[in-house]
C-alpha cells in the first residue's frame, strides 16, 4: 500500500500560510501600549519564534516563559504574546526589537526567529478573491 504525500504536504503548507496570516491580523487588532512598550518601542516588528515542542509544560506557557526571560517578566511577555503555534508548528509570534531577537535568538529551545510576512498565493486566471 502506497501513500500519497502530496496532499499532506499542501495541506501543512496552507496550514503554515494561514497561521502567518492570523498573527499578522491579530497584531493589527491588539495595539495595547503595554505591548509596545514592552517590546522596545517603535522599532519592534513581529517575528514568529520557532521552538522545541515542550515535553512537560503546556506550549503557551512554554512560550511565554521563554519570552518572559527576554523582556524581563511575565506580564511582558503575556502583553507582547499576539499567538502561540500549538499544531502544525511548536512557536509563537511576538513584537520584538532587533535586540530582543538577537537576545531570544540565544534562549535553549528556541530553533529559529524569522520577521512574520505575508504571502498571497496565486489562484490562477480565474482568481476566486
Amino acid at each position: 500500500m502506497s501513500i500519497n504525500i502530496f496532499p499532506i504536504l499542501f495541506c501543512s503548507i496552507i496550514a503554515l500560510c494561514c497561521l502567518i496570516q492570523m498573527a499578522e491580523s491579530t497584531d493589527a487588532t491588539k495595539s495595547s501600549s503595554a505591548a509596545a512598550v514592552a517590546a522596545g518601542g517603535t522599532d519592534a516588528a513581529v517575528h514568529i519564534v520557532y521552538t522545541e515542542r515542550p515535553q512537560d509544560e503546556q506550549p503557551e506557557a512554554y512560550h511565554i516563559r521563554t519570552l518572559s526571560n527576554v523582556l524581563g517578566s511575565e506580564e511582558a511577555a503575556k502583553e507582547a504574546l499576539i499567538y502561540s503555534y500549538k499544531t502544525a508548528a511548536s512557536g509563537f509570534s511576538a513584537k520584538l526589537t532587533p535586540q530582543q531577537v538577537a537576545e531570544i535568538s540565544k534562549q535553549p529551545g528556541v530553533l529559529q526567529v524569522v520577521p512574520s510576512r505575508t504571502i498571497q498565493l496565486h489562484s490562477g486566471p480565474g482568481k476566486l478573491h
